[in-house]
């Protein structure tokens, strides 16, 4: 199927890859929030340990922003990706997997526990949604619209 302007109809590959990425970026929110403010010790209560109340406050309002920002910019590429725009599923990737590397180098390090199970979460959820982004599908759809004259 082909939309007026040329371009395929958007997948459903795409719109798997899509949800993929809200998901894990739901669950990245999530995490964040655990590690700060729930599961013992928290984070929290780790800086405030080591930099006092003030500290601690100014660093989690930091990490705070920080995460908002990413996810911010996170949904707006995926959004754009979405929309069948190739750029947006390129950084998508390369984003994704400069994350996959740095959770392996971290694995590497540290080890696997069943505890770590959510925090990779939002690694694997995106690199499924990488791997549907790059299925014939989804090529189609992201491959630019024929020119005419």
């Amino acid at each position: 199927m082909t939309s007026a302007a040329g371009r395929t109809e958007r997948p459903r590959e795409v719109e798997t890859a899509f949800m993929l990425s809200v998901a894990a970026m739901a669950v990245q929110v999530v995490t964040w929030m655990l590690d700060v403010f729930v599961i013992a010790p928290t984070g929290l209560e780790q800086m405030r340990d080591a930099d006092g109340e003030r500290g601690a406050l100014l660093q989690v309002a930091l990490s705070g922003g920080a995460t908002v920002v990413v996810t911010g910019l996170w949904l707006y590429f995926a959004v754009m990706m979405r929309a069948g725009r190739n750029w947006a599923r390129i950084v998508l990737t390369v984003g994704g997997a400069l994350s996959l590397f740095l959770l392996m180098n971290s694995l590497s390090m540290s080890g696997f526990a069943r505890e770590e199970m959510l925090r990779i979460a939002p690694d694997l959820l995106a690199t499924a949604a990488i791997v549907l982004m790059f299925l014939p599908a989804s090529r189609a759809y992201f491959s630019p619209a024929p020119r005419t004259a």
